[in-house]
């Protein structure tokens, strides 16, 4: 454990960021998987849909760390040319 005044004060900085990060990735996961789900319905226009819902909310995480901007590029890419190979 933190002996020193300031080790002590990053242990509890870190909780708190681990806390914040975790609600973030969480939102992010939610909202992706909210469009595949469209997607395997096969519902396009839902699937656009939620789609416009998660670019934001992914574009948000790597500006805050949470994700990184190459994993956020490929997702995005990935579940628009999903998107766009549906009938």
């Amino acid at each position: 454990m933190a002996q020193h005044k300031s080790a002590e004060k990053r242990a509890r900085q870190t909780i708190k960021r681990t806390e914040v990060n975790r609600s973030r990735r969480t939102k992010v996961r939610g909202a992706v998987k909210q469009v595949e789900l469209a997607i395997a319905s096969g519902d396009k226009t839902a699937a656009a849909a939620a789609f416009k819902l998660a670019q934001p909310a992914l574009d948000k995480s790597v500006t805050k760390g949470v994700v990184k901007k190459g994993t956020a590029s490929r997702k995005l890419s990935r579940l628009n040319a999903a998107i766009k190979t549906m009938a």
